[in-house]
């Protein structure tokens, strides 16, 4: 079956393109450019490897853009199964993590103006711009720990609506729902008690994997609302 023709492929692919996109900006740049407890050392990396930075900054670009390509090719697949929880999807998956997203972009962006030293911060001395540069870069973090919030909210009409499909596997269904969980707890542990979160992160690994699972499925399987299934 050509992957135009099964909606469920169709998504499939718009997920692992969202997954391809993130590790960059979110996982390689911090553990390659970012020095804790060294502002100098940071801006330093980050202006010998700026174009490395501005791909992370395209890559966030190109993932909010996906995410809105995903959840409107999942409204498709599910609209029939329940509309109302379909445009959560969206809204939740798609729309409003898309929109964090640009604005992360924006804090990246004044980052890269301070390290590449605009003429109008000739005001601040070096270590406030280096610190200006830090205070930048943990809001993105801020903004992007503020996303698990809907990166588990998300889950729940998606979970829900696997669940109740009828032609794709409800362990799958369970499995999202109970992920949507780990991304709240980790999100609220994150601001009510972060020194527990990287334990947390750990405890939750394989409840995350749930996703990968259901984007292999659709991948791999596809999947066709019963009402619409191509005839034999």
């Amino acid at each position: 079956m050509k992957t135009t023709g099964n909606p469920g492929r169709v998504a499939g692919f718009w997920y692992l393109l969202v997954i391809l996109a993130g590790p960059l900006r979110l996982i390689y740049i911090p553990n390659k450019l970012f020095v804790d407890g060294d502002a100098a050392a940071t801006v330093n990396n980050i202006a010998a490897h700026e174009w490395l930075f501005r791909l992370g900054i395209a890559s966030e670009l190109v993932g909010a853009v996906l995410l809105v390509y995903l959840t409107l090719a999942l409204y498709r697949l599910f609209a029939q199964v329940d509309q109302k929880l379909a445009a959560e999807v969206v809204i939740f998956g798609g729309l409003m993590p898309a929109v964090l997203y640009f604005v992360n972009v924006t804090t990246d962006a004044g980052a890269l103006m301070i390290v590449r030293g605009a003429s109008f911060l000739s005001v601040f001395d070096k270590v406030q711009q280096n610190a200006l540069v830090v205070l930048l870069l943990r809001l993105h973090s801020h903004q992007f720990t503020a996303t698990l919030l809907l990166a588990g909210i998300w889950l729940f009409p998606l979970g829900t609506l696997v669940y109740r499909s009828g032609f794709l596997p409800r362990f799958l269904g369970v499995w999202l729902v109970i992920g949507g969980c780990a991304w709240l707890i980790l999100c609220l542990t994150a601001y009510l008690a972060p020194q527990f979160q990287d334990r947390e992160f750990t405890f939750f690994q394989p409840v995350f994997f749930g996703e990968i699972a259901f984007m292999l499925w659709l991948v791999i399987k596809g999947a066709q609302p019963k009402e619409i299934k191509a005839k034999p």
